[in-house]
């Protein structure tokens, strides 16, 4: 790592340790007062704050010099640095069968270890980056407050493995939970399925593969700000294409990444749920989009597409945040309040599933 990296890395430290403890209006003060407005949206003033930091030092989106190694360094740095205190409940490593070999996941307990719901769950990160580890925070937190049990499950990655790698271990894994979710301790049969951009769209993925093989079917998916159509051309992706955590440059580095040697064509279900030719007949969904996410409209119109088919959803606008808010919640402001309120939710949904 050379010098400048370096210093990236400890401002970048240093931000994630000190924001959650300076008051908003101090945060406020620290960016000259200045609130961003955009499409009638008020940016949280503690992400403001972190990409203000950001951009100080160079560092604008997830991408690092197009190389999917430094990408990865770069992202788990940034998850791992965060303060706050440590959330403790039971995990255990344990190795799924999949398509290509044995699929390395984690088991999270709910306090008291009893019998709950289990939530499938698959991390972010453009199907290139993004692992076990970046996703650790934000399932433990998911599973102490929602009281459930959470399976997070550390799927093929591009380039090396181009689609439908993820996709097949995805499906799999999910399969795999449906059939032994009584002997991991949860409730049989009460399986959904959930992850957050990436993992968002092969949840999504997931319920449409399980409807059209006439199994099993995930109770819930919980898909957060998912991409859900490569050939979009929305408004949010124009509005926020630099400058917001996840900018367009990656995402379509992140689709070369993931397509370029697939064969799987840009319109196919597999890889843009939106395009399905049926959304009907698929399990109840609770999604969240993001106000300056450049994913912000594809996450609107997958709820209404899917609505429109017949499928119960409950939509989760978070006017003030960013793509990635669900990995900042230790940053505190909006996105703990988001994301809180986003566990709470799949609580409910889960206990009338």
């Amino acid at each position: 790592m050379g010098w400048t990296s370096r210093v990236q890395g400890a401002v970048t430290t240093v931000g994630a340790k000190v924001i959650p403890w300076i008051p908003t209006v101090a945060q406020r003060m620290l960016v000259r007062g200045r609130a961003v407005i955009i499409d009638g949206n008020t940016l949280d003033p503690t992400l403001q704050l972190m990409l203000s930091g950001l951009h100080a030092v160079s560092i604008d989106g997830l991408v690092v010099d197009d190389d999917p190694a430094a990408s990865r360094a770069q992202m788990r740095e940034e998850t791992l640095n965060f303060s706050g205190p440590q959330i403790h409940v039971e995990v255990d490593e344990i190795m799924l069968p999949g398509p290509a070999g044995e699929i390395t996941a984690r088991h999270y307990r709910p306090p008291g270890d009893v019998a709950a719901p289990l939530l499938v769950f698959y991390h972010g990160g453009g199907w290139v980056i993004g692992d076990l580890d970046t996703a650790d925070a934000l399932c433990r937190l998911t599973c102490r407050d929602a009281g459930i049990h959470v399976l997070s499950i550390d799927y093929r990655l591009a380039p090396e493995h181009a689609a439908p790698a993820a996709i097949d271990d995805a499906y799999a894994a999910f399969k795999w939970a449906y059939e032994h979710s009584g002997a991991l301790g949860a409730i049989a049969g009460q399986v959904a399925v959930g992850g957050d951009s990436a993992g968002g769209n092969l949840a999504a993925v997931v319920c449409q593969l399980a409807r059209d093989d006439g199994g099993p079917a995930p109770v819930l998916q919980w898909l957060i700000y998912p991409r859900t159509d490569f050939t979009a051309q929305t408004r949010s992706l124009s509005l926020f294409a630099r400058g917001f955590v996840l900018t367009k440059r990656d995402m379509d580095w992140f689709e070369s990444q993931y397509l370029r040697r697939s064969g799987i064509d840009r319109a196919d279900p597999r890889v843009s749920p939106l395009l399905a030719e049926s959304l009907s007949g698929l399990a109840p969904a609770l999604i969240a989009v993001g106000g300056f996410d450049p994913l912000r409209d594809e996450g609107q119109q997958y709820a209404e597409a899917l609505q429109a088919a017949g499928t119960a959803v409950d939509l989760r606008y978070m006017g003030s945040l960013t793509h990635g808010f669900t990995n900042l919640f230790q940053l505190g402001g909006g996105s703990a309040a988001a994301t809180s309120e986003l566990i709470s939710a799949l609580r409910a949904h889960l206990s009338r599933a």
